[in-house]
Formats: C-alpha cells, structure tokens, sequence
C-alpha cells in the first residue's frame, strides 16, 4: 500500500499544476482548495456500496479528527442514486467530515477517478502531491506528511 501511495507521488511530481476546486457539502458549506492555504487536504472518492471505501472510512476519520496533521478530509460521493441513503449512511459511520454529493462531472475538478475509493493529497501550498485507487490507511498518510515537513 505505501510502494503504491509513493509510486503515485512520484507520477504527480510531473504532472501539471492542479486545478481549484470548489464543492459544496450536504451542509450546504463550500469548500474552496484555496480556503485551505496551510493545510493539507486529502480528497477521497467514495461510494456506500463499495468495501475498501467503507474498511478506509475509520482511518479517515482520524486522520481528520488530528488537528496535529494539520489535514482536512473531504469525502466525495460517487455512484450514488438516493442522496438521502448516503446522508443515513454517513451518518451511520460517524463521518465527521465533510461529505459532498458529487457525480463524475464534479470530480473533474480534481482529476480522473479510475475506480473507488480514489484519493487526492493536496500540500499546505495548495498542490495535488499524491494520488491513489485504493484504500488509504491512517499510517500511510500520516508517514507521507511526516516525510514532507
């Protein structure tokens, strides 16, 4: 899992500037890239029918309940045909982040996704540094960050 998240850092390091991104959440509150100057924030394409998504959901909610990593998580919906299935759903998890409802146009915003879970790790500067198709771990995140600082 770590051979694959850095094999992927190593692919984004040549690839182009990442674009902003603006979601809104089922709050209702939108999240900009650029209101998250200083932190890093890791964008996660998911869906409630899918078993990596739901075995990397604890470890993401750590990793956002950390104020220590100074990261924000922000969940993305995917494949999804009742928003209100996974609103219970996520609420059913404990989702402590954010969970906006998306479809595949949305996610343009920020880059493919190949299949699911699909994650993105934007630096505190605002650029994309890593990107994986598969469950994350808390460990492999944290170990990233860690080596950055």
């Amino acid at each position: 899992m770590l051979k694959r998240w850095i094999i992927a850092c190593l692919l984004l390091a040549l690839a182009p500037a990442a674009p902003a991104f603006t979601l809104t959440d089922s709050q209702g509150k939108v999240h900009r890239l650029a209101d998250y100057k200083g932190k890093w924030v890791l964008v996660n394409f998911w869906a409630t029918w899918c078993p990596p998504c739901l075995e990397e959901i604890p470890d993401l909610v750590a990793l956002h309940e950390n104020k220590q990593n100074k990261l924000v998580v922000i969940g993305v919906a995917l494949d999804y045909q009742d928003p209100q299935t996974v609103l219970r759903f996520a609420e059913q998890q404990m989702i402590s982040y954010p969970v906006v409802l998306g479809d595949y146009r949305l996610a343009g915003q920020i880059g493919p996704v190949r299949g699911l879970p699909t994650s993105y790790l934007y630096n505190p500067q605002g650029k994309v540094v890593a990107y994986t198709v598969g469950a994350l771990s808390r460990a492999a995140v944290e170990g990233y960050i860690a080596k950055k600082k």
